[in-house]
């Protein structure tokens, strides 16, 4: 191991040119995207609660009577019958997210000598400095608010609110608002959305320390200051906001930059520094410019860097909500898949880590969507099902949950996997912690119900049938989109019935244990790999971006070279057959999952190098969804350090898996503070010549221990550290 320790954070030599490139803050709720640019500094304000009106409809397609006619269809080989399955409406997006607006500091041209931005992943603070100039930017976790300062002699600075950032809709009813206040100045932007009683409204106080402060609308002008200290909310609403009760809130908070800093930092630093990864990485590459690493993909400082930024982006992105297909940032009205939370693979993958890399804060996030959108998960089910209990949806705003967002080459409405996959990072988390969540166990309850209804068609074997079904988003080659017995839907009923047993003994999980017997087995090809579909007759087709069919692999432990050896080679078999199709970033991410899954190191390093080779990551250590860093997205940021755990450490409730996938790249390392689903936290080192494990056990248990040399039993005691050695891995 070097003597140096991994960079938490990093740094660039230049502000950024694009908002792509900004660096982030953010608490779950509010996000700061900061460009760092000392004559026209720009921190775009974004929201998790910011999503456009677009004249959806939201109700859910009232489709339960045509239900059992599109049955008798599919299984009397209609393979096209459910693409009228449907309630005639046009495909329609969820409401699009967007930035609220940019806090603009404008200052006279000057001198750039000894320029340099960084973010500090341990405090969350974005800082730009140059010719004694200095910003600094957070977003509290405590006091959620946006808080920038500017210290600097003899200050002088423009400040306004701006709503003109791309894509912001010509219609937009903007009014601004400015008044002198004996600390400084309150600024305020309303932007209405066009058609519509809603609209958003920024509040930022300005407090100034020295000099003098004077109204130039629509902002302020700031003159011989020796600190500008400014605090911004922004809020979504109907009717108009009180700005002045806000600025009141505002003037409650602590004055001082230090005290707000410090209160932040007591729940950010904490929970950033739970988990860390040291690859052993060269020193001199570590002191890198995030863009210059970015050149050196193959690099180990590379990796330590991207393992650190992607847990302080998804901890940032994660509180009100989960992270979105863009996290938490935006600065462009025009996000890609309207910057939805896309649930049939992106948000489970960006959230793959939560459990074992200590983020709690992120699994109660998406516990909460959840939990406020069962409702329309019910509604979901009656009106597409006929049923009783939930079925989630495959994309929403964060306001609704009812599925809605359908077509004919994409029929979301079929899909019925959803809620068990959306469940299971619940559970993981319960075991993890080694109680249930009341919440999880009433949702899962609630699944099981929706599978007793819904499988009542069997086939010629008496065995049930899931009809109609869908892989997301895939197609059998020789049948349309709709279809039966969907692997996943076999993985997610079998799970979700059995997972239920569990949190309920009793007699209904007698009924439900005895429900998923009668599923089917999954079907291994002509190929040898495992089907994307179980129904016989189905052909796959193996060039696609999804890997749904291999849910049983992961997240499940259905499928496991241990326990079921025949089924893991054809799930390897799968895998290797899997084309990339369009080079999406969660697809190659998705894939090195699965095959550290399956303990293939080789195809765990090859799907992490076209990810790394591939150019997806801007200056700010956020990621595209292509190569190239086309179109904003956080599902490689955010998932590379779940395929970087899962390449060293797996576990399940009764077993340990040390080092199943490890690329021969990384021969020495460490993994400090991992947590396992058995309730153990875990520090892993390994070298050329061995590796160590202290395990610290939260309870007491037993678990099976495998690695490359074998298996043994552990008895884990509370409280009690066990520490392994392992000669060779």
């Amino acid at each position: 191991m070097t003597a140096s320790t991994p960079v938490h954070g990093t740094w660039e030599p230049g502000p950024a040119g694009r908002w792509e490139d900004g660096f982030l803050s953010g608490n779950g709720h509010h996000g700061a995207l900061v460009f760092g640019d000392p004559d026209i500094e720009r921190v775009v304000v974004t929201h998790h609660t910011l999503v456009r009106p677009n004249g959806r409809n939201p109700r859910p397609p009232q489709l339960a009577g045509d239900l059992p006619a599109l049955q008798d269809r599919l299984l009397a080989g209609d393979t096209t019958a459910a693409e009228s399955f449907t309630d005639g409406r046009p495909h329609q997006w969820v409401q699009p997210f967007h930035p609220a607006f940019q806090v603009r500091l404008r200052r006279p041209p000057g001198a750039r000598r000894d320029y340099r931005r960084d973010v500090d992943f341990t405090t969350g603070v974005v800082r730009a400095s140059c010719a004694g100039w200095t910003s600094r930017v957070f977003v509290s976790r405590v006091d959620d608010v946006i808080v920038q300062q500017v210290t600097g002699p003899g200050l002088g600075l423009d400040v306004d609110l701006d709503h003109r950032l791309p894509g912001a809709p010509t219609g937009l009813g903007i009014g601004h608002g400015a008044v002198l206040t004996p600390e400084g100045a309150l600024l305020s932007l309303r932007a209405r959305y066009p058609d519509s009683d809603l609209a958003c409204t920024g509040v930022t106080l300005v407090a100034v320390t020295g000099g003098t402060t004077t109204l130039v609308p629509p902002g302020v002008r700031i003159e011989g200051a020796r600190s500008v200290l400014l605090l911004t909310r922004v809020h979504r609403h109907t009717g108009e906001l009180d700005v002045v009760a806000q600025g009141r809130t505002l003037r409650d908070l602590p004055p001082e930059y230090d005290e707000l800093l410090d209160r932040h930092v007591a729940l950010h630093r904490t929970a950033y520094e739970r988990v860390t990864l040291d690859l052993a990485a060269d020193p001199a590459e570590r002191a890198l410019p995030g863009s210059e690493l970015l050149k050196r993909p193959r690099s180990a400082a590379l990796l330590e860097r991207l393992f650190a930024a992607g847990r302080y982006h998804l901890l940032s992105a994660g509180g009100l909500f989960p992270p979105r297909l863009t996290g938490l940032w935006s600065g462009d009205w025009n996000t890609a898949w309207s910057g939805a939370f896309t649930t049939n693979a992106n948000l489970n993958l960006q959230t793959a880590s939560a459990a074992a890399a200590a983020l709690p804060e992120v699994t109660e996030a998406h516990a909460n969507l959840i939990d406020r959108q069962l409702p329309d998960w019910r509604d979901n089910a009656r009106a597409v099902f006929g049923a009783r209990g939930v079925v989630a949806p495959t994309h929403t705003d964060g306001e609704s949950g009812h599925t809605y967002h359908f077509a004919r080459e994409y029929p979301h409405q079929l899909w019925t996997a959803g809620a068990d996959w959306l469940l299971k990072p619940l559970v993981d988390h319960d075991e993890t912690r080694g109680t249930r969540d009341p919440r999880t166990a009433a949702a899962l309850a609630e699944v099981a119900l929706f599978y007793e209804d819904f499988l009542t068609r069997t086939d010629e074997h008496g065995q049930l049938v899931v009809v109609p079904s869908y892989s997301p988003e895939n197609r059998p080659a020789n049948a349309s989109w709709g279809t039966l017995n969907a692997a996943m839907d076999l993985s997610a009923a079998r799970h979700a019935l059995r997972t239920a047993a569990s949190y309920h003994p009793g007699p209904d999980a007698d009924r439900w244990h005895a429900l998923a017997d009668r599923l089917p087995p999954h079907r291994i090809n002509a190929d040898g790999a495992l089907a994307e579909w179980a129904w016989p007759g189905l052909e796959d087709s193996y060039d696609h971006r999804h890997l749904s069919h291999l849910y049983g692999v992961w997240p499940l432990d259905e499928i496991t070279p241990y326990d079921s050896p025949e089924l893991a080679a054809a799930a390897h078999r799968a895998l290797e057959l899997r084309g990339a199709e369009n080079d999406s970033a969660h697809g190659h991410l998705h894939h090195a999952l699965i095959a550290a899954r399956l303990r293939d190191s080789d195809r765990v390093a090859h799907a992490l190098g076209q990810v790394l080779d591939g150019d997806f990551f801007h200056a700010s250590l956020m990621s595209a969804h292509y190569p190239k860093r086309d179109v904003y997205n956080a599902d490689a940021a955010h998932t590379l350090p779940a395929v970087l755990i899962e390449m060293l450490v797996q576990s399940t409730p009764d077993r340990l898996v040390l080092l199943p996938a490890l690329p021969a790249a990384y021969p020495s390392g460490a993994l400090r503070g991992v947590r396992t689903r058995f309730g153990a936290e875990l520090d892993l080192t390994w070298t050329r010549d061995g590796a160590a494990a202290v395990i610290r056990p939260g309870r007491t248990h037993r678990v099976e221990l495998r690695t490359s040399t074998g298996t043994e039993s552990l008895h884990l005691v509370a409280g009690e550290d066990h520490v392994l050695t392992l000669r060779s891995w």
